[in-house]
């Protein structure tokens, strides 16, 4: 059975850091690209970033380009969020996302279709 567990979320001042962890188990981890996507309330869920499994290829939305570093420990099989200056505009729920490393992911990392597994998400809150 695949799962995957999101820890790390919280409630946080404006310009401070978190670091989100997702534990993944019942695949493969070396083999799986992974993604965080995040949704704040009343929207639709959106892109944060991805890493392949190889770990030399890693893609950001726009929004946390430069804030956001998305990271992976393949002995630990985990995956890694950090997130710094955080702003209001990143108040959500994140979740973590898994899929076998398959051609296709190329064009679709950014989508939810891109991915086959899901966490259940970790709600961050940034406050004033």
């Amino acid at each position: 059975q695949v799962q995957l567990v999101e820890s790390g979320g919280g409630l946080v001042q404006a310009g401070g850091s978190l670091r989100l962890s997702c534990a993944v188990s019942g695949v493969t981890f070396s083999r799986y690209n992974v993604g965080w996507f995040r949704q704040a309330p009343g929207t639709e869920r959106q892109f944060v970033a991805a890493m392949w499994s190889s770990g030399g290829k890693i893609r950001y939305a726009n929004s946390v380009k430069g804030r956001f570093t998305i990271s992976r420990d393949n002995a630990k099989n985990t995956v890694f969020l950090q997130m710094n200056s955080l702003g209001f505009v990143d108040t959500a729920v994140y979740y973590c996302a898994a899929a076998p490393n398959r051609s296709d992911f190329n064009g679709y990392y950014y989508e939810e279709r891109g991915y086959d597994y899901w966490g259940r998400g970790t709600q961050v809150t940034v406050s004033s």
